[in-house]
């Protein structure tokens, strides 16, 4: 049985700076005052805080959110959610964890993650602007019947001291294959963290990058308003952004055969392989993104190329086949799945 959509709107490919900037994320941490912060809560108390929060959502009448309950969600289909973005790898492990998650996957409320809510919007592109606002209306309605854990001089109260004050994190996943080509990366990448900012991996704090994606986003949140790191990591993100977009105009100026046939061998592999692990597959389609962002690969989508970012992974590869699947099984049923999806331009 599915109980989790494969999809989520931030791969639709639309928005700002699209080609670049993959998606913007607001994401809002909340506790209840009268319960024992996630980490020092036991069972009773966890299972209260899941409670409360459906309180709230009947108190408001918000049917536009479904609540999820780890404890009756397969593993696979937490998994799911965790390559799709929406929760994170230790919190998809908690069986008292929940999630409050609308039909387009734009809109979420991680549930006894860190802390007691995690807030967040994800939307295409750079939309910063637009997620803060979402998730401030989500905020607004689901915390109004709530206690919040709030100090007059220090805001509100997390678990981690970097969340204290705002609890707000604003970030961006970016793709920037051609800084990476001609070695123009790594500088970049130690500017951002010298304003402030953070550089991740494809899945946030403690992972790698993978096919020249990275996530961005602020480092603190207390001693500056929520405009202010809005603001921030948005004028980075442009300057980054122009960036890529210098490199890319550097490797068409230099070389558009070289980069036509290094684009045309990744469609070349990715459409006729047998075998291909997620590590190839990432950097294959990173390049592939880059020749259709450049208008150089005719015929394929960027939402298509977004939703195969993530089909790829396991749980999106068990769910389609329907059982549980080998590491070798699955490199066979991933390159099945990218000749499948990248032949259809042929047809």
């Amino acid at each position: 049985m599915s109980f989790v959509n494969l999809f989520s709107r931030w791969m639709d490919g639309q928005g700002p700076e699209s080609d670049i900037v993959i998606s913007s994320r607001i994401r809002l941490a909340r506790n209840l005052n009268s319960l024992p912060f996630p980490r020092r809560a036991d069972l009773n108390s966890l299972q209260q805080v899941i409670q409360e929060v459906e309180k709230s959502l009947q108190k408001n009448n918000s049917p536009q959110l479904k609540l999820i309950k780890f404890a009756s969600l397969p593993l696979v289909e937490r998994q799911i959610l965790v390559e799709k973005h929406l929760i994170s790898p230790q919190h998809g492990q908690n069986e008292q964890g929940a999630l409050l998650l609308n039909e387009d996957g734009s809109l979420s409320v991680m549930i006894n993650e860190e802390d007691h809510l995690r807030i967040q919007c994800i939307l295409p592109g750079l939309q910063l602007t637009e997620a803060w606002r979402q998730t401030q209306e989500l905020d607004d309605d689901l915390t109004r019947e709530l206690d919040i854990a709030y100090d007059e001089d220090l805001g509100y109260l997390t678990c981690c001291p970097t969340n204290v004050g705002t609890g707000l994190r604003a970030s961006v996943m970016i793709h920037l294959p051609a800084l990476a080509y001609l070695g123009r990366l790594e500088p970049v990448l130690r500017s951002i963290t010298k304003v402030g900012l953070a550089v991740r991996g494809t899945y946030g704090e403690g992972t790698e990058a993978r096919g020249n994606i990275f996530q961005i986003s602020n480092q603190v949140t207390l001693g500056r308003n929520e405009e202010e790191i809005l603001d921030n990591i948005q004028r980075v993100t442009t300057q980054i952004v122009e960036h890529e977009k210098n490199a890319r105009d550097i490797l068409v100026k230099s070389g558009k055969v070289k980069l036509k046939d290094l684009t045309g061998r990744a469609y070349g592999v990715l459409a006729n392989a047998y075998v291909m692990t997620s590590t190839e597959a990432m950097k294959l389609l990173s390049d592939l993104r880059l020749g259709v962002d450049l208008g150089l690969v005719e015929g394929l989508s960027p939402k298509l190329l977004n939703q195969l970012l993530v089909l790829i992974y396991p749980a999106h590869l068990q769910r389609l086949q329907g059982k549980d699947l080998e590491e070798h099984e699955r490199d066979f049923y991933r390159a099945a799945l990218l000749r499948e999806n990248l032949r259809k331009r042929e047809e």
